[in-house]
């Protein structure tokens, strides 16, 4: 697919029936009420000069290009600005306009550089452009006088210039910072002919608020600011349409290229997740799939303290078959087993859990999802009937009253952030259940209802106190538990109690009972309101039962089934609901249909000509266990760094050094790979074909940019291992293995390359029953029938704060930084975040004698580490934070062994610690 300019329509679309009929230039035209005129001659292919005005940002009716005539008004109004109304007759092109145009262009042009042949820009610039729309052929003020011509160049930010010299002051950059990305970085500083672009307060982009999302990059219509990869590398000629390797969220972007370089990727305005925005990771940090740190030949090691030596691909699948084959004739058929990947493909993960069952004989397959939202899929699936989250992305623009609870949009799905904060600049109210005091809860135009700064570990006692108002002050709604639900009044009894009330449970949270209250009547009492979680409810003891326990309270509230409501996972990773999907679990094939099923069963065993086992394999920690104790002697990792990303690095390492055979497939030499024999090289996602499906049920095409570095897609790879163990394993590419996915899954019957490449994207379900794709779930009825409401009794963690280790460690991530970093920490991202910091409060810190900037020691029960101290008083005292971004830093190093109840999801989000300072102060 080769797209580089996209349609703009010069400003947004109106929602409505076409239903105002206009005349422009001798054609009629008909259109929603509020459109402008300008919008309206785009749609009758009429194209009216302007440079203010674009598609993605409100009229701004700056520029004076767009003028018109209009039968009947007095003067040349800007067309962006004026709306049609019905009968209007419109004139686009006269002599008196060309001449204002001309006029308009040429002060532009005086005050501008006349570089064009040797600007980056050069061909893809909309003053270039519009001069030559205008006709203009001389500038009559000549270009002596006062002007910006001598403006400084800002090239403070990793990847763009602001090159003030060129700046038309359209505010096109600040518009799109407050409209689109909501952060409000940017501001016009001066008036009248002083008039510029400011960041912050007027010092550089890397001062200021700015979180490189691009949004400005993209909206200016010169080279203002430009890619410092187009500079050096000259425009694009040609672009691939494909999807993000980051977040959940799945962004479309449009790999630009110049030949086999990719120059750029720009967020693609028709990608159903992001409809033209991203943030910086996604945009601009792609350069980790050319590092040359990345690993291409495959290599062999016979003990993990011998060097690596590079082997040919025959030598290192005939290598791992052939030992893989020898322990199981050892130690048991179930001896052996894999992990896959939520950074890889859907036909990649579907390939590695067909290998596992059929090649490897077992069922020891297990994905990253354990460690992150395996809970969300337990827990809607006993309440809802479905293991996913209930809504498309764009509910948000419905919601009125919005319930976040552990998750931090901002620096975790910042796209999605974005609309949250555009809905909530709309007049939306959100309440905040965390204990940090995230952006969310205070930033420019944002101001919370209600921040519930819970005690980590107490999510279940806050969700049952908030559904305990619910019931006893008479806000159920009792129409849609009559019609929709079952096993209420069982639970209405449980939730009634006194011990669940916000009073008595506020010594165990921490929040006061009034806030709790006040939180619950706004969310029950809003028309509609809708529930976002991340992985604050689900990496916890209890993260299942917070799960349900969300699920019960928009069920009393009724809030399910409709836009701007429902129960909202944010998925932490590109293909985590793919991967979960795609029958990673080792209780669940493809679909969550668990292995017990006889009929579910013969379906796979009939296409695949192999017995699947009726029991459930090892999931990861069961896997780690039976290591150390001599039953489980060879892993096959498939892009995941176990060894950074799993809790109790110590555990995780005793059990990778106790097997006979690790290999590791993945782009770079990581943590788990120093215990690995055998590392197979993997593909980046710009070498990638398949789909991934994001965290509203998205799927997505991931289309390759080039071809794989390493000679061979990882599917491929996959498929010669098995075949290298005697199983016939074989498809052509992978439209091939979306075809056997959607044979066999009927959430995915519907889905093939050729539709996902007709229509965009489909969110699953997609069938017979919902051809074109499922945007919101449980719309007339639960996915199982009846929504159930069960019983959420709260537990506490096992892991306490003592006097030795008296604070509490809570984990996250901060929008720069991707996971374990692998991948952003090979990017020019490093500039905002090189290193993993340990958060405190002030109090905290002055107890210590810690100042900020100081290395501390961060230990727990089971480890220790170092790292540097930042004090903020955002932190509530008796809690601290850092990220896992940095293996140096290892923080998985003091986490625990604590698990959630029903899906062994760590609990990441509480370890007691103890903090002290180390090391002498300069």
């Amino acid at each position: 697919m080769s797209l580089i300019k996209e349609p703009d329509l010069g400003t947004p679309a109106r929602s409505g029936e076409p239903s105002v009929a206009v005349e422009i230039d001798g054609k009629e035209v008909l259109v929603p009420e509020g459109t402008s005129v300008l919008r309206a001659a785009a749609e009758a292919g009429i194209d009216i000069p302007r440079l203010c005005a674009t598609d993605s940002l409100e009229p701004f009716g700056s520029c004076r290009l767009c003028l018109v005539d209009v039968d009947g008004r007095k003067g040349t109004p800007a067309s962006c600005t004026t709306p049609v109304a019905p009968g209007m007759k419109v004139r686009t092109q006269t002599e008196k306009l060309a001449k204002l145009r001309r006029g308009v262009m040429e002060l532009y042009i005086s005050d501008h550089p006349l570089d064009c042949l040797t600007c980056p820009a050069n061909g893809d610039c909309e003053l270039q452009d519009m001069a030559g729309v205008v006709g203009l052929r001389e500038v009559r003020y000549g270009f002596d006088g006062e002007n910006h011509l001598a403006e400084p160049t800002d090239s403070s930010n990793p990847y763009f210039d602001f090159d003030a010299s060129k700046c038309i002051s359209c505010s096109r950059c600040v518009r799109a910072c407050g409209e689109v990305q909501g952060t409000f970085a940017l501001t016009i500083e001066g008036r009248g002919f002083a008039s510029k672009v400011a960041a912050g307060a007027g010092g550089s982009f890397m001062e200021s608020d700015c979180v490189s999302c691009g949004a400005c990059v993209q909206a200016c219509p010169t080279s203002t600011l430009q890619e410092k990869s187009v500079v050096e590398l000259g425009m694009p000629t040609r672009s691939v349409i494909t999807t993000c390797a980051y977040c959940g969220v799945g962004c479309s972007f449009k790999a630009e290229l110049r030949g086999d370089e990719v120059v750029r990727m720009v967020p693609y305005k028709d990608g159903g997740a992001n409809e033209g925005h991203s943030c910086v990771k996604g945009r601009f940090a792609f350069g980790y799939a050319s590092h040359p740190d990345r690993q291409l030949k495959p290599m062999l090691r016979e003990r993990i303290t011998d060097p690596w030596r590079e082997v040919e691909w025959q030598e290192a699948i005939g290598y791992t078959a052939r030992r893989l084959l020898e322990i199981q004739a050892a130690h048991g058929t179930g001896a052996i087993g894999g992990i896959t990947s939520s950074r890889c493909t859907n036909e990649e993960v579907y390939a590695v859990q067909k290998m596992v069952r059929a090649a490897f004989g077992n069922n020891n397959v297990d994905t990253c999802a354990r460690v992150c939202h395996s809970p969300t899929g337990y827990g809607l699936k006993q309440t809802y009937g479905t293991s996913a989250g209930t809504q498309d992305f764009k509910s948000v623009a419905k919601a009125d009253v919005i319930l976040l609870i552990g998750a931090n949009p901002t620096d975790a799905h910042p796209v999605f952030a974005s609309r949250m904060k555009r809905r909530l600049r709309e007049g939306a109210r959100i309440i905040v259940a965390d204990p940090r005091r995230i952006d969310l809860v205070r930033s420019p135009h944002i101001e919370a209802a209600h921040h519930l700064p819970l005690a980590p570990g107490t999510n279940v006692a806050l969700v049952n106190a908030l559904a305990h108002v619910v019931v006893t002050e008479g806000l159920v709604d009792r129409a849609f538990v009559d019609d929709r639900c079952e096993d209420f009044e069982t639970w209405e009894r449980f939730i009634a109690r006194p011990e669940h009330s916000p009073e008595a449970v506020a010594d165990i949270t921490g929040v006061p009972a009034e806030e709790v209250r006040a939180a619950a009547r706004l969310y029950a009492t809003a028309p509609n309101a809708a529930i976002y979680y991340g992985l604050g409810v689900t990496e916890h003891s209890q993260g299942s039962t917070m799960v349900m326990g969300m699920a019960n309270l928009a069920m009393a509230t009724g809030n399910i089934g409709r836009e701007g409501v429902g129960v909202n996972p944010l998925r932490g990773q590109n293909n985590v609901q793919g991967s979960c999907d795609m029958g990673s679990f080792p209780h669940e094939l493809p679909g969550y249909r668990h292995v017990s099923d006889d009929a579910v069963r013969t379906v796979f065993e009939t296409l695949w000509g192999r017995t699947v086992l009726a029991e459930p394999g090892l999931r990861i920690p069961n896997m780690f266990d039976s290591a150390i104790d001599g039953s489980f002697r060879a892993l096959f990792v498939h892009g995941e760094d176990i060894a950074q990303s799993d809790p109790n690095t110590r555990h995780v390492t005793a059990a990778l050094s106790a097997m006979e055979l690790v290999v590791v497939q993945d782009l770079f030499l990581n943590e788990t790979s120093k215990f690995a024999h055998v590392f197979l090289p993997g593909t980046s996602f710009l070498e990638k074909d398949g789909t991934f499906t994001n965290a509203e049920r998205r799927i997505n095409r991931v289309r390759p940019v080039m071809a794989p570095k390493t000679g061979k897609h990882e599917w491929q790879i996959v498929c010669e291992l098995a075949q290298a163990m005697g199983y016939p394993m074989k498809w052509d590419d992978a439209a091939q293995i979306m075809d056997e996915i959607a044979l066999t899954t009927p959430t995915f019957a519907g889905v093939s390359f050729d539709r996902l490449d007709r229509v965009g994207s489909i969110q699953w379900p997609c069938n017979d029953a919902a051809p074109d794709g499922t945007p919101l779930l449980h719309v007339d009825g639960f996915v199982r029938g009846k929504g159930r409401f069960v019983e959420t009794v709260y537990v506490p963690t096992e892991e306490r704060s003592t006097r030795k280790y008296p604070l509490i460690l809570t984990t996250g991530r901060i929008l720069s930084q991707y996971n374990v970093g692998a991948q952003t920490r090979r990017t020019g991202n490093v500039a905002w975040h090189p290193e993993d910091v340990l958060e405190l409060h002030p109090h905290d810190a002055e107890v210590r004698g810690i100042r900020d900037g100081d290395t501390v020691a961060l230990a727990s029960r089971v480890g220790e580490t170092s790292l540097k101290a930042r004090i903020d008083d955002r932190m509530p005292v008796g809690v601290v934070y850092t990220t896992f971004h940095h293996p140096a830093t290892g923080a998985n190093v003091v986490t625990t062994e604590h698990s959630d109840w029903a899906t062994n999801c760590p609990e990441y989000k509480v370890t007691a610690v103890q903090v002290t300072q180390v090391g002498a102060r300069p």
